[in-house]
């Protein structure tokens, strides 16, 4: 299961745990850029991260071991 995590002192500092590789992910703006490339390759219309299911939270993951960060 994702579960959203807040990191202390700063709420708009958030992190996600990814279950399949049991680390945490923070939330930048690179994974953000990343997040629309996912839905941009899909081919269909963005969705807010937070109102996916588990599923489609893992699949996001996934799709981004094999797209890794580019800056």
């Amino acid at each position: 299961m994702l579960v959203p995590g807040v990191i202390a002192g700063c709420a708009a500092r958030v992190r996600y745990y990814d279950a399949d590789d049991r680390d945490y992910h923070r939330w930048n703006a690179r994974k953000d850029r990343a997040y629309h490339r996912y839905w941009d390759e899909r081919r269909e219309r963005y969705r807010n991260w937070k109102e996916l299911n588990e599923k489609e939270q893992r699949d996001d993951w996934k799709w981004r071991l094999d797209h890794p960060d580019r800056d």
